[in-house]
């Protein structure tokens, strides 16, 4: 037998690993469309450890174009729901983006990424049908899906915000790496103090504190407390900028990276726009070594 010869087990181990990779590749959900926000300027970037598709994953929300806005509010009008509709009406100054970054950057946590975008976006539905905005219940019911249905070690840390065209950010943090703000007047990174950010455990790693359809005990201890508090930053003049990332960004070359490079490389940008200075922090990634985890980054600029 000729040793070159590859072992028919091996060959077909090859080709339905390849075929996973096929079928990976486009069971990953596209991000949506960058939000368009008077004002505001947006973009993103992803770079995957594996080149292909790994545990990161972002969802832009432009509320104006996913959603039929003015059919919802004169919905809500005709059946004298008005608190509904001046929340969908607010929505038209407003962008939502979610970050998540899962334990691990194999190609199979992808699907956790893609589980996460059906659900959430199901939940946006919901909420706006009933809230007229996104609120912190669709995270707790989120929690309660992946706590139940995934194993503990795959659990993700995601942020979710919504920056208005006055460069208020509102979010919500599980775990994730806290947003930086780069102050144009000071030409840095100002602080923004962990004590300041209310954050809590990884999406699926404990149970919610409202479920009422289970005996699980530390979910006994929980009961009646709310899992997630929404916290606040703003950007105060036009030139500030808000970098929200996952930690393979922060983590990248084994010190503080966004601190110690991404600082200066945001300083030297000056007024370019947040698709030029995503490409700048790409190249500062790749120039200070190859990422040993999925980087993620997206820029939020207000220009007005």
């Amino acid at each position: 037998m000729d040793p070159n010869d590859e072992h028919p087990l091996a060959r077909e181990l090859a080709e339905e690993i390849e075929n996973f990779q096929e079928i990976a590749r486009y069971l990953n959900p596209s991000p949506g469309e960058i939000p368009e926000l008077e004002g505001i300027d947006i973009a993103g970037l992803s770079m995957p450890f594996r080149e292909v598709i790994g545990g990161d994953h972002i969802i832009y929300i432009d509320f104006k174009r996913r959603y039929d806005l003015e059919r919802r509010i004169t919905r809500a009008r005709a059946r004298g729901r008005t608190e509904v509709a001046r929340n969908l009406e607010q929505l038209k100054r407003r962008a939502g983006i979610l970050l998540a970054d899962v334990s691990g950057h194999r190609m199979t946590d992808a699907l956790i990424g893609a589980m996460l975008h059906q659900a959430f976006l199901v939940g946006c539905y919901y909420e706006l049908d009933r809230y007229g905005e996104i609120t912190t219940r669709v995270f707790e019911h989120l929690n309660t899906r992946f706590y139940r249905t995934t194993a503990v070690n795959k659990y993700f840390t995601m942020l979710y915000g919504e920056i208005t065209s006055g460069g208020q950010f509102r979010f919500i943090s599980a775990g994730h790496q806290p947003p930086a703000i780069f102050s144009r007047e000071f030409g840095k990174f100002v602080k923004v103090g962990r004590d300041q950010i209310v954050s809590f455990p990884p999406v699926g790693l404990l149970p919610s504190g409202n479920d009422d359809d289970t005996d699980d005990p530390v979910d006994t201890v929980l009961q009646g407390k709310k899992r997630y508090e929404v916290n606040q930053v703003r950007l105060l003049t036009p030139g500030d900028l808000l970098l929200l990332s996952t930690d393979g960004l922060a983590e990248h070359g084994g010190g503080n990276f966004i601190g110690d490079v991404l600082e200066g490389v945001i300083r030297e940008a000056g007024g370019e726009d947040a698709a030029s200075i995503c490409g700048r922090i790409e190249e500062a990634v790749l120039k200070h070594g190859k990422p040993e985890d999925d980087v993620s980054a997206v820029v939020v600029k207000r220009t007005g």
